[in-house]
């Protein structure tokens, strides 16, 4: 494959994410193995560091009550916290911190990265939660690759999954672009989505269409910045901007259609985001309605409208600015007769959580649309703008991509 670097993943590997109390922190010195965390029969959970010399233990993640715990040290210096309530079905992250220093937890080898930080992860089986483990079905493959991206002069990342015996099958699947958020990159949807075990599942199940799904690395801002030195940071070069707008289309989607087998027409080809992500979804299909058959944005950022609280880093980084330029909600507005009924080839749907600041600019694009009568889908679920929110998404927007 002509300019590509290829390394094969398997998808059961370390990112099963299992809680396997046989991996536990070694005992130095004497005295028993730490098992951490544990899982109890009623779904609370232990958390254990063996720190005999500390002041004081702290565990801190999202499943924990109030965001953060300190835990009891016992005669052998194993210091200890177990959480007051059973735990709902779910993916969790946690860290520890030792007298103020953030640490893994040495007892449990399954970790996510989300860009620079990383976590000690673990899951409480039941409900959705079970789409989120590696389950005895057949299961697709993970490549990472390079693809030459001119328009920036450099190669670039994407992150792909195809099917299970897509190596053998001959055939030609669907295609589905997935975008990350403007703090993530082309791992978060594998890592902190679980997207190869929710699909490896759901395809099982009868439930999803066997398909290729690519995850770009969607910020240019970082090799604009390397080719450019001096340049200062310009949020119209992520992933919902004519910069990035330019290179899926001209460039990683001829890429996968010449090295992948891909069905390359509309009806086979869509989008969906997340967050700053997930206005690119809606960016993209706006501009080349004729290239997708349905865009889907979950917690997508899709106008100027809002803002954080903290306003200096937003007009400072330029992110009002970048989210203006490109805003879904006024490319609707300020569309022509032609545009609109372009428009109305395209599936659109968006969801976002009831407790999510942008789900303002998701009711405006909602009203715009409908004000236009371009049929779209919104749904507002119970949630927040979190990896819990988004990984439950998925099975949505998958189902909704390719009916």
């Amino acid at each position: 494959m002509k300019n590509t670097i290829k390394s094969i993943v398997a998808i059961c590997m370390m990112a099963c994410v299992m809680p396997i109390a046989a991996l536990a922190q070694q005992a130095l010195g004497g005295g028993s193995k730490i098992v951490s965390p544990e899982i109890h029969e009623n779904h609370t959970v232990t958390f254990r560091l063996r720190a005999p010399k500390a002041v004081k233990v702290q565990v801190t993640g999202d499943c924990i009550p109030k965001g953060v715990a300190d835990l009891v040290e016992n005669k052998e210096g194993v210091w200890e916290y177990t959480t007051p309530e059973p735990l709902k079905p779910e993916l969790y992250g946690y860290t520890f911190r030792v007298d103020g220093l953030k640490i893994n937890d040495p007892s449990n080898v399954y970790m996510i990265r989300d860009v620079n930080t990383i976590t000690n992860v673990f899951i409480i089986g039941g409900e959705r939660a079970d789409l989120y483990k590696v389950n005895d079905v057949p299961h697709g493959t993970v490549s990472k690759v390079w693809y030459d991206s001119p328009s920036l002069g450099m190669v670039r990342r994407l992150t792909i999954y195809t099917p299970a015996g897509y190596e053998t099958s001959g055939k030609r699947y669907p295609v589905f672009y997935l975008l990350h958020g403007s703090g993530g990159d082309e791992e978060a949807w594998m890592d902190l989505g679980r997207t190869s075990q929710i699909l490896d599942n759901l395809i099982a199940q009868g439930k999803a269409e066997p398909m290729i799904v690519v995850m770009p690395y969607a910020n240019a801002m970082p090799a604009l910045m390397k080719k450019n030195p001096g340049m200062r940071m310009d949020m119209r070069n992520l992933m919902g901007t004519d910069q990035f707008t330019n290179e899926i289309v001209k460039e990683i989607i001829p890429y996968m259609e010449k090295n992948y087998r891909v069905k390359t027409d509309s009806a086979n080809r869509a989008l969906a985001g997340l967050s700053m992500g997930g206005g690119g979804p809606f960016v993209y299909a706006q501009r080349h309605p004729d290239m997708f058959n349905a865009a889907y944005s979950t917690s997508g950022l899709l106008d100027h409208r809002y803002r954080p609280k903290k306003v200096h880093s937003y007009e400072n980084i330029g992110w009002y600015w970048s989210v203006a330029a490109t805003s879904p909600v006024e490319y609707v507005r300020n569309a022509t007769a032609e545009q609109i009924e372009k428009l109305r080839t395209v599936r659109w749907m968006l969801d976002c959580g009831d407790d999510d600041g942008i789900i303002f600019t998701n009711l405006d694009f909602f009203v715009e649309m409908h004000r236009e009568k371009i049929p779209v889908e919104f749904r507002v679920r119970n949630g927040k703008h979190n990896w819990a929110f988004w990984r439950e998404a998925l099975p949505l927007i998958l189902n909704f991509s390719f009916k």
